[in-house]
């Protein structure tokens, strides 16, 4: 029955729902896409170096909602301003979780 319950919580997980909208508004393939880096990486290659770190969330939200430092390459992300606006906390975490289940 645990065998049953993990396989499905960690089907769950890999099923989130793009949030098209949040994509859109906060314009993230402008430089990222799915799979393969552009001008920033890719989501998998994201969920692939923060999905087990403790605190990654935390820290990709705040990115998410404040822009940032340079973390990987040359390229920080851009403020919200330049973005599409202001991201509020949970749309944040909407999109960090969708990121991170790639």
């Amino acid at each position: 029955m645990l065998v049953a319950v993990s396989l499905h919580a960690a089907g769950a997980a890999a099923q989130t729902q793009e949030p098209v909208e949040l994509v859109d508004q906060q314009h993230c393939m402008f430089c990222h896409t799915s799979d393969a880096p552009f001008l920033a990486p890719s989501f998998h290659q994201i969920a692939q170096r923060y999905r087990d770190q403790p605190n990654a969330s935390t820290m990709l939200e705040e990115k998410l909602r404040h822009g940032g430092k340079v973390h990987w390459g040359d390229m920080s992300m851009p403020l919200p301003a330049d973005r599409g606006g202001p991201l509020s906390a949970e749309d944040a975490r909407t999109l960090v979780q969708w990121v991170l289940s790639q």
